[in-house]
């Protein structure tokens, strides 16, 4: 059998956990992803939950800091909202494993990260909403709206909905921005 790194083991875990979640994420799974034996998989991790931890880590890494950094590229406040929300709605596919995540967290033991995550999102997208002219406590209530929004999108896909072609990417993105954007009351 072919020797892995701890790199080829996050990766096959990671593509286990975007395809089906954190309970797809077993060391014989991952193993037989890969041609390894289960054996070698304790030359690089203690156990399962280091191995997760190490999943948490590149999802954080791929879905917060990357997507953070490419958005803060773009120039205004109003600008980089719609990069963020244009890339969040483009990659709602390729996050597979966040579909299901929010709910398997505690179970996971995960749940600490996910919040913290999550805050770090939350607190994102409020300080674009500040810079954007809304004061602290709403750009703070709008931020956790706009991230309870994806999640709920996604968790409605994760329930077997579809949007079909009444919801389109584009427009999809555009109904997020104008709702983050109004001005209460209008």
């Amino acid at each position: 059998m072919a020797s892995f790194g701890a790199d080829e083991w996050i990766e096959a875990a990671y593509r286990r956990f975007n395809e089906d979640g954190l309970a797809a994420v077993r060391v014989e799974a991952v193993a037989r992803d890969l041609g390894a034996s289960k054996g070698s998989f304790y030359w690089h991790f203690a156990d399962r939950a280091e191995l997760v931890a190490a999943v948490m880590a590149k999802w954080e890494q791929i879905e917060t800091d990357f997507v953070i950094d490419l958005v803060e590229r773009a120039g205004t406040p109003e600008e980089r909202l719609a990069v963020l929300y244009d890339v969040i709605v483009d990659r709602m596919r390729q996050r597979g494993g966040e579909r299901t995540l929010y709910v398997t967290a505690a179970g996971e033991g995960v749940d600490a990260v996910v919040g913290r995550v999550t805050e770090r999102r939350v607190a994102y997208v409020a300080a674009l909403l500040e810079a954007a002219g809304f004061d602290a406590d709403e750009a703070r209530r709008r931020g956790a709206t706009v991230v309870a929004a994806v999640i709920g999108f996604q968790q409605l896909a994760a329930g077997g909905w579809r949007a079909g072609p009444r919801v389109e990417t584009g427009e999809l993105t555009a109904s997020i921005l104008r709702m983050s954007l109004t001005p209460a009351g209008r």
